[in-house]
């Protein structure tokens, strides 16, 4: 292998300046508390706790709504790890204000927050939560109004305050970081870039502690204070000289300080202490948390590691004269060619950069192989020089393994004649590692040679909110006077937002002056960054031709948010464009932007994701789902490679929540694999995975050419569904419904598992709290206005991903956020309706089941009934018991049949097998319809049998209701008469006769055997069939 050529030190890029992240937490107010002092009212504050840190509000006296308006600061101890932080917000009652003697402060509530709740300074919003219980016997109500953001705060050094303290002891140009020994003989470093702070406290002298342990003494100052409730961080202050520079002759470095007489004042103490033998040198146990087996997660373990050469060619130096270098790289079974070098503009000499990485298959049998490295001008394919490695030596790089630092190495020549040209260094380098790298995902793969579009990429939906618009009235609106008699001016108001646009009803005049009122809400989606403007046109709609009155701009991004239901404000806007110079008008309208909605991109029963837009409201992650996407198998050609043959280019795709994943394509291949895995949170479990395939169309399309990539498949798999920590790997075949018919274009390999490390309390509580955010039931959308909003949201997230790089294009969002499942199928229809009845056939069954018990087909089960019911009958306590432990059994018994993996797609309940292809037909029909009119009319007339059937079972269903009302409406006199001497007569023998004995007579009168019953209906059926009902009334 060739030897590195010695590096220069690189120069260290200056250190950032130090920072602190803070948290405020202000408590605004409270409101609906319950009454604890004893007088009808309570005198509450508020107790924050967060991280060990603890602070209070004051006190408000007597108040059940109470308002502090107080912000606490807290200090974030590591601000990687805050967001999994939580704060605790309690409210008390003040013991000291309330009547009697109350022995401790009487608790009001809680809220529980957690650092993903955390918003940035700027970003926060008025959050009120409703207090939580803290145990199951709590009387708790009333909510807590929170504002919380943290921001980063520069935190000023001291060292010139330092320096003024000891002029006679200059610092060292070349400072080295500080060593203190502690009073429990542990040797630290303290970085000279970090402030020392000190914390004066006169109430108590400060203490300096010498640690005599030859030949290294100690002196360590330190101050005693008082802890109050607040929790004061202490501070000491460490006085040290420079460490000695041999560190081989001398002792573990240890800072020596003197003590001078006049730096210390009369009042400081003294106290020497022995370092303990073998402190320094003996193991200690680290305490902290222990992560559980299922939080011992490793990266790639749910798929096959592939092992990959990876080269990095970074830059060169001191080459031979070119005009456009490349690189080369050779192996035994690879030959690949870098991009032209680029230059850095003002330097003066020249240094070629490429800055790229190389992954190229590996395997035991290239082991022994030779990697052959070498640069070329790309003007005159001169060899400038090459290096060669021997892949025996190669290092091999696992994760989480820190990246391979690049060197310098020495250019040869080798044979070639142009040796003489050969000069210059290349800095590089050479690993091997597995897909789980960190250069994989950026790398140039042999697998995946058009690097543009077929890379793996992770990315992200843009964050959508609901905009709420309330138009309300318009005033010294410009009507024009030339008005036919009694006809009032049609004034509307048409909203536009991007590609969304929605026209208000008419409105309404007040004849008193010139003002017109619709108030009316409109609701669109927008999409972050809201840079978008919300037009409103005021149109005037009274003529044939509509006359424009004036119009109004509002920027999206000036709009206010709201998190809850709170009343926002409304404001006055001036009309512009107004005829002739003139003043147009104005228009009253209230705005806001409603991050407590969860704006659905998909179809409800496929939903990947519930949390609503604003972060601060999100509760915490249940658990991570983890997925390993290991190939395909026996897929269909896609495209034609010309001489008969075919050819595939295979992706993958999933979606869950906002985030979406792309693996590589595998080009030309009916097998891929792709061995990639992937992770995302689990804030719901009642939530759906969607995994398709694609075919690659768009790497070999123009810029100009697009081209759709074509849909091979796609599985969708229920989280709920999975166990808990358990790795499922199955195969699912990949259907694709065309208008041909059903087809199977071949299989796909996955892994997926659900790990879940806290089950019992977090992930069982969710099953009983709302789908949906609670703005949804506060203020719920229609579901014609919803869906309306779902086709605008998936158009804004199509358009977001498809300007990404690779893009993914509209119509693989739409195919996998299932666009079109709103749109009219025979197909579907009858899907849905054997669903129906597949659900009623418990129902049906129970009912034969009960026929023939009645009919003694089975004289044993019969016998044991009449016992059971006499049972039942004589001990009604027993009913409830019974029933809900025969549910217990039925459950106990159907574990035997519960399923193995988790389900795919269903053609036997999807109707697919089945279907009619003029019904498929009429599926993939556009909207309108671009068929002709003979198949129209046909499909018309289809369509009316079809709704024909339903108008008769509507009503039949309004016949069987109308014959109950009937029954005492007396719109049949002498049965109405009948029905009421019947009941009559029921009341007189239930008052005199045991409700028991009435019981097992029906019973028995209903269970009796068949010979003792009449083949022709009961008295009781053929007297409600002959009730009268409406249908005779239509026409």
């Amino acid at each position: 292998m060739t030897t590195p050529f010695p590096q220069p030190e690189p120069q260290q890029p200056p250190p950032e300046p130090p920072t602190v992240r803070k948290l405020i937490v202000e408590i605004i107010e409270a409101r609906d508390l319950l009454p604890k002092d004893g007088l009808g009212s309570s005198s509450a504050y508020v107790v924050v706790d967060f991280d060990g840190q603890k602070k209070r509000t004051s006190t408000v006296t007597r108040n059940l709504n109470p308002v502090w308006n107080e912000s606490l600061e807290f200090i974030v101890s590591d601000p990687k790890t805050m967001e999994f932080e939580q704060v605790e917000v309690e409210v008390f009652n003040d013991k000291k204000l309330s009547h009697g003697n109350a022995r401790k402060n009487h608790f009001l509530g809680r809220v529980k927050l957690y650092g993903t709740q955390f918003a940035k300074r700027g970003d926060e919003g008025l959050i009120y939560f409703e207090l939580e219980k803290k145990s199951v016997f709590s009387w708790i109500r009333g909510e807590l109004g929170l504002r919380i953001y943290y921001y980063d705060e520069i935190v000023q050094s001291e060292q010139s305050h330092e320096a003024g303290a000891a002029p006679d002891q200059p610092l060292p140009p070349d400072q080295k970081p500080q060593l203190m020994v502690g009073e429990d003989g542990r040797v630290m470093e303290i970085p000279m870039q970090m402030p020392v702070h000190t914390i004066d406290d006169s109430q108590s002298p400060p203490l300096v502690t010498v640690q005599e342990q030859p030949p290294a003494v100690t002196v360590q100052m330190e101050h005693h204070h008082h802890h109050q409730y607040q929790n004061q961080h202490q501070r000491q202050m460490q006085y040290h000289n420079q460490p000695p520079q041999n560190y081989q002759d001398v002792a573990p470095p240890v800072m020596q300080q003197d003590v001078q007489p006049e730096a210390r004042n009369d009042h400081e103490r003294v106290r020497v202490l022995r370092r303990p033998n073998g402190g320094d040198y003996s193991p200690r146990v680290i305490t902290g948390k222990k992560l559980s087996e299922s939080e011992r997660i490793q990266p790639y373990d749910l798929v096959e590691p592939m092992q990959y050469l990876f080269i990095r060619i970074v830059k060169a130096r001191g080459l031979s004269q070119n005009e456009s270098s490349y690189v080369k790289i050779r192996s035994s079974n690879h030959l690949v060619r870098s991009k032209p070098a680029s230059f850095r503009p003002g330097e003066q000499a020249p240094i070629p950069e490429w800055n790229q990485v190389f992954a190229l298959g590996y395997n035991k049998d290239t082991a022994n192989s030779t990697l052959e490295i070498s640069v070329w001008d790309g003007s005159s394919e001169q060899f400038l020089g090459g290096v060669c490695f021997d892949l025996s030596d190669v290092p091999v790089r696992d994760p989480p393994d820190s990246p391979l630092a690049p060197q310098w190495y020495r250019l040869e020549g080798g044979d070639d004649p142009n040796s003489a040209r050969v000069s210059g260094d290349i800095q590089l380098s050479v690993w091997i590692g597995t897909q789980a790298d960190d250069a994989f995902p950026e790398s140039w793969s042999s697998d995946s040679p058009y690097v543009t579009h077929t890379r793996s990429k992770v990315y992200q939906s843009p964050k959508l909110w609901y905009l709420r618009l309330t138009i309300l009235e318009a005033q010294d609106l410009q009507i024009a006077p030339n008005l036919p008699p009694l006809t009032a001016p049609e004034i509307r108001v048409k909203v536009q937002l991007g590609f969304q646009s929605v026209r208000t009803r008419r409105g309404s005049i007040n004849h008193h002056g010139s003002s017109f009122f619709w108030h009316e809400d409109v609701i669109f989606v927008a999409g972050e960054p809201l840079e978008e403007s919300l037009i409103l046109l005021v149109e005037d709609r009274t003529g044939s031709d509509p006359a424009l009155l004036g119009h109004v701009m509002v920027p999206v991004g000036s709009i206010e948010q709201r998190l809850d239901e709170r009343h926002v404000p409304s404001k006055w806007f001036g009309l512009e464009g107004g005829s002739g110079g003139s003043y147009p008008g104005r228009i009253h309208l209230r705005m806001c932007l409603e991050g407590g909605y969860h704006v659905l991109d998909e179809a409800a029963h496929v939903c990947s994701d519930f949390r609503p837009t604003a972060k601060q409201l999100w509760k915490p992650a249940v658990g991570i789902l983890a997925l390993g996407i290991l190939g395909a198998r026996g897929l269909l050609p896609m495209k034609s490679k010309g001489e008969g043959k075919g050819s595939t280019d295979a992706y993958c795709v999933a979606k869950y929540g906002k985030k979406w994943v792309r693996t590589k394509t595998i080009t030309d291949c009916f097998d891929p694999r792709w061995n990639e895995q992937y992770t995302w949170q689990v804030y719901d479990p009642c939530t759906v995975l969607t995994i398709g395939v694609f075919d690659n169309w768009r790497m070999f399309a123009d810029t100009s050419d697009e081209k759709p990539d074509y849909r091979i498949g796609k599985v969708r798999i229920r989280v709920s569904t999975l166990e808990s920590n358990k790795v499922y790997t199955n195969s699912y075949p990949l259907l694709v419904l065309q208008r041909t018919g059903l087809k199977k274009m071949g299989e796909i390999e996955i892994a997926v598992r659900f790990a879940c490390p806290s089950l019992l309390p977090d992930t069982c509580a969710v099953y009983g709290q709302p789908l949906l955010p609670k703005m949804h039931y506060l203020r719920p959308l229609g579901v014609a206005q919803q869906e309306a909003l779902r086709g605008a949201a998936t158009k804004m997230v199509a358009a977001w991903l498809t300007r990404s790089e690779p893009p993914l294009g509209p119509e693989v969002v739409r195919y996998m956020l299932d666009a079109d499942s709103h749109t009219w199928s025979m197909r579907r229809s009858k899907a849905n309706w054997f669903r129906i009845v597949a659900v009623l056939a418990w129902v049906v069954g129970l009912a034969k089941w009960l026929d023939n018990i009645r009919r003694w087909k089975n004289p044993v089960t019969t016998v044991l009934v009449h016992m059971l019911y006499l049972v039942l009958v004589w001990y009604p306590d027993l009913i409830v018991p019974t029933g809900f432990l025969y549910v217990f059994m039925i459950g106990v018994w159907y574990y035997r049949f519960k399923p193995k993996i988790p389900a795919g797609m269903d053609t036997r309940i999807s109707q697919a097998e089945t279907v009619d292809p003029d019904e498929l037909d009429e599926e993939f029909d556009t909207f309108p319809s671009s068929r002709p009119p003979e198949i129209i009319r046909m499909r018309y007339d289809r369509l009316r049998t079809l709704a024909a059937r339903i108008q008769t079972v509507l009503g039949d269903f309004a016949t069987q209701g109308e014959r109950a009302q009937a029954l005492v409406s007396w719109r049949d006199p002498r049965a109405t008469k009948m029905f009421i001497a019947v009941c009559l007569s029921i009341t007189i023998v239930l008052y005199v006769v045991p409700a028991k004995m009435v019981a097992v007579a029906l019973g028995f009168y209903y269970l009796r055997h068949p010979m003792f019953r009449d083949p022709m209906p009961p008295t009781s059926l053929n007297f409600f069939r002959r009730l009268p009902s409406l249908s005779d009334r239509l026409m």
